[in-house]
């Protein structure tokens, strides 16, 4: 089989859009309102979970048949809390003021139920190369709402993106334009996320209700 088949590439590209796990699965919400005041440490923690998932899946796939079923469980825990300690101590070497601001939500990717889903319900019973593709994918979906929600809550929050002052460069403070203060705040992460969530449904009327 190749390796970039349509099934494999299905794995990637499914949970962007109609298999998408904060969209569609509504999991892994609480990142989504806690680190996307801005652009970069969601970026930041996007990429984090792209290699934490990404990784773990191969792991846990290449050791799929010797892993006793009663420590199954145990086993993965292990193997996602080793990948995050790494990602952490790699932020904290090459960029400690995000590693800081991202503060304990790094070590809570341990929690993170998108992760552990996919391992147990994918690796756990598939060949390295589709778990793989199954984490990227995942994980992609998951950090491209991250992103998106930042994108907006940044720009319409506090004028700038990636810290850059777009709104103050395009001249809209010159005509009265006033930052949004209300996109900073927690309740707003929700919103956005509801919005693209009704937007989703909207356009891809086969979703299944989660409600």
């Amino acid at each position: 089989m190749s390796l970039f088949s349509s099934q494999n590439r299905k794995l990637i590209t499914t949970p962007l859009g109609k298999d998408n796990p904060i969209t569609v699965k509504v999991l892994g919400i609480c990142s989504a309102l806690a680190v996307t005041v801005k652009l970069e440490p969601a970026f930041v923690l996007a990429v984090s979970v792209v290699a934490v998932m990404g990784i773990s899946n191969v792991i846990i796939s290449i050791l799929r048949n010797g892993i006793p079923p009663r420590i199954r469980i145990i086993v993965q825990l292990t193997v996602i809390a080793s990948m995050v300690i790494i990602v952490d101590q790699v932020l904290k070497a090459f960029v400690y003021d995000i590693s800081r601001q991202l503060s304990v939500f790094v070590g809570l990717i341990i929690t993170n139920c998108i992760i552990m889903g996919r391992l147990e319900a994918f690796a756990i019973a598939n060949k390295p190369w589709p778990s793989f593709l199954d984490g990227i994918g995942n994980a992609a979906g998951y950090g491209g709402i991250l992103i998106i929600v930042a994108f907006f809550r940044e720009l319409l929050g506090s004028g700038t993106l990636w810290d850059y002052p777009v709104i103050e460069k395009i001249g809209l403070y010159n005509i009265g334009y006033e930052n949004n203060g209300f996109m900073i705040l927690p309740p707003m992460a929700l919103i956005v996320v509801g919005i693209i969530i009704w937007v989703q449904r909207s356009r891809d009327k086969d979703l299944v209700d989660i409600s």
